[in-house]
């Protein structure tokens, strides 16, 4: 499977817009984003465009606004981020950088079977959203429900329903010729027993009707579960994603 800078580009850019924060503001093409809660996507800057000529003083800038509303300085770097001297730059001025996210990717697949067990929706229910809230530490639930409401990119809820409960979640948002999936979660009572892997076949089958070139999701490099998961379900990784925090 060939991934190009210019797939790594878009799907990137297909995240942001799947995962939107609550402020943003543009700093020499960055996108400054605040939200408040535990997110790091929402509270840091996306580094996928750099339009500026200096790059220490629109640092200083995103430091300055973050400051200014005592929250954390944090930058989101990717394999494409430009300029590609940032990461040096914010070595130089003391940021640690966190665990690394894998981007993964694969083609839709169209004609793929619909499990029958699996719903779709345009909203989330009650218990789509009880199912994946309990999944997220309590720091990111206020936030994530306010940043779902948000989204104004198509859209769709997918449901995985075992007898009368929805047990399995997740989210698909279309932007940027590619559907990012977001909101994977499975109750406890419901893990390897298949529904996630249902409701990511349910994905695959709507996504081959959306005319996208891609399908892809973010997951923590080291969470060993998951990337298993992704990739029995036949995505690659093909981009690598650090968040960068200043002690």
């Amino acid at each position: 499977m060939r991934i190009t800078h210019l797939d790594r580009v878009r799907m990137e850019r297909a995240h942001v817009l799947a995962w939107p924060a609550l402020n943003t503001a543009n700093i020499d093409g960055w996108l400054w984003r605040s939200s408040g809660g535990g997110s790091q996507r929402a509270n840091s800057v996306s580094t996928v465009d750099f339009t500026g000529t200096d790059v220490e003083h629109a640092v200083r800038e995103v430091e300055a606004r973050y400051h200014a509303i005592s929250a954390v300085t944090r930058f989101q770097t990717f394999d494409e981020t430009s300029p590609p001297g940032l990461k040096d730059v914010l070595q130089r001025r003391g940021y640690r950088h966190g665990e690394p996210t894998l981007t993964m990717f694969r083609h839709p697949q169209p004609g793929s079977e619909m499990p029958a067990d699996v719903e779709i929706h345009d909203h989330p229910s009650e218990e789509w959203l009880g199912v994946y809230l309990d999944a997220i530490t309590q720091n990111r639930r206020v936030v994530n429900v306010e940043i779902i409401r948000h989204i104004r990119a198509p859209h769709a809820f997918f449901a995985y329903r075992d007898g009368c409960a929805v047990v399995s979640t997740a989210l698909c948002v279309i932007g940027h010729g590619c559907a990012v999936i977001e909101c994977v979660a499975t109750s406890a009572r419901a893990q390897r027993q298949g529904a996630a892997n249902a409701v990511l076949q349910a994905l695959t089958h709507w996504t081959g009707q959306q005319g996208v070139d891609w399908i892809g999701l973010q997951v923590v490099r080291d969470n060993t579960a998951a990337v298993t998961l992704y990739q029995k379900q036949g995505f690659v990784a093909g981009a690598t994603n650090t968040f960068w925090v200043r002690p």
